[in-house]
């Protein structure tokens, strides 16, 4: 993807067939992509994003401002979230398959000694899945029927640059997982988000209007989600 400079600011431009400009800022560090249409002038282009620039500043300055977590090393004493709650993490070596249980405010993970850090990640990733499943086929019931939508398919994944996704000529949504570190209240948010878009594909005044009238509190939803803690990892796109 090439890096283009607009004076200090350099983007990763894509140009693609598409009818419109999109201009985003991506977490963590506020990486601007600008994915444009393939007939339109480089001139056109720096013009967009300079009528953009106290916006994409904006958001470059939430980024830097949130907090982000220590790098995962997997080991006993550790804080890792589970729906908005901080939970330390008591790692135990066992000669038998790997588990993880809630107990009180520990994350019990048993693991064969050999395990090192990725297949401990994977094991802890694979119980945060599990949780996940259950939870969300009851969300996505409620609104589907509230909205009268319906998705062809529901997945989760770890993605690096959305919290959630919706391709509304296939109604295929998909999930982050990292949601389920966040409050119950931003796993909502985005399956609402997500399930607006079989309505309306693009965020303009009528997708506002029916976030509006859906759920009149996503602001407040969406500005938690942004506060939380970010990932460790370095998020690439």
């Amino acid at each position: 993807m090439p890096l283009v400079t607009f004076g200090e600011l350099t983007v990763d431009l894509q140009r693609k067939k598409i009818k419109n400009l999109h201009i985003s800022v991506l977490p963590p560090d506020g990486r601007v992509r600008v994915s444009a249409p393939i007939s339109l002038s480089d001139t056109a282009i720096r013009m967009a994003v300079v009528r953009r620039l106290v916006w994409i500043r904006q958001q470059q300055a939430q980024f830097q401002a949130q907090p982000r977590q220590s790098e995962r090393e997997m080991c006993s004493g550790e804080t890792h979230y589970l729906w908005g709650r901080g939970y330390r993490l008591d790692v135990v070596l066992v000669d038998r398959t790997a588990e993880v249980k809630l107990n009180g405010g520990w994350i019990r993970m048993k693991v064969p000694p050999h395990y090192d850090t990725v297949q401990r990640e994977t094991v802890l990733n694979q119980w945060y899945r599990g949780i996940l499943k259950q939870r969300l086929p009851k969300l996505m019931a409620k609104w589907q029927t509230e909205m009268k939508v319906e998705a062809s398919f529901v997945g989760i994944k770890r993605m690096k640059t959305k919290w959630g996704s919706c391709n509304p000529q296939s109604s295929r949504i998909w999930i982050n997982l990292e949601l389920v570190k966040k409050p119950p209240e931003c796993l909502e948010f985005i399956v609402v988000h997500e399930l607006v878009h079989l309505h309306e594909r693009k965020h303009n005044e009528r997708f506002i209007g029916l976030m509006n009238m859906y759920l009149p509190n996503w602001r407040e939803h969406r500005a938690k989600l942004n506060k939380m803690p970010l990932a460790y990892n370095h998020w690439g796109y």
